[in-house]
């Protein structure tokens, strides 16, 4: 025991320990497709959970067409996540957002720099750029609001259905349906850090490849 580490009590203001970042395809009420940059997600079988701001157009975007495409950039994608990062397609500007520095933008595909691809199963177009792209529908939305006295508005936790996936092919086992985690490289958010992932370490024991 007296090989651990020394610990300490720490109040980190926020707790991003190191989640990958999703970039939410949605529909605008124009027909207009909106990105909502997130880094809050999380999979189990067939279906995802997502967490959004209540202030963003993703989730009323969500709540309304209840499809969207759930795009997973790559580590070397950091930049066009970042283009997006300061941006809402609400308008008006919520206040709250207004003070942390954002700006509406009605083009969010041409501000980063991506190309939206047609999907086969929901309205939304996907992300050209992201190696895995997920197109899915809306199950469940809950609201939840953060303790009284910080800051930060509102958020709702998603649940989503996955319909389809789509890979790119250098992403993945040739003759498979699995994804070549050797060659897969997500980018991650580590306490409002954008981080890639490092070499493998080792297989799980129910790993198939």
């Amino acid at each position: 025991m007296n090989d651990l580490p020394k610990h300490r009590v720490i109040a980190p203001r926020i707790l991003y320990f190191g989640t990958p970042v999703a970039l939410l395809s949605t529909l605008q009420p124009d027909g207009t497709p909106n990105l909502s940059p997130l880094s809050s997600a999380w999979a189990l079988d067939d279906r995802l959970v997502l967490g959004l701001g209540l202030l963003g157009q993703g989730l009323a975007n969500l709540e309304r067409t209840r499809e969207a495409v759930v795009n997973l950039p790559s580590a070397a994608l950091w930049p066009q996540v970042e283009r997006l990062a300061p941006t809402t397609g609400r308008s008006p500007v919520p206040e709250e957002k207004r003070g942390m520095g954002y700006v509406f933008e009605p083009r969010k595909f041409e501000r980063a720099g991506l190309t939206p691809l047609p999907s086969d199963t929901v309205a939304p177009p996907r992300v050209g750029e992201c190696p895995l792209q997920l197109e899915a529908v809306l199950l469940d939305v809950r609201r939840s609001t953060v303790t009284p006295g910080q800051s930060e508005p509102g958020f709702a936790i998603v649940e989503l259905r996955v319909t389809r996936v789509h890979a790119h092919d250098d992403i993945t086992v040739p003759g498979t349906h699995h994804v070549d985690v050797a060659r897969w490289q997500p980018l991650l958010y580590v306490f409002r850090h954008y981080t890639g992932t490092g070499p493998r370490l080792a297989r799980n024991f129910r790993a198939e490849t």
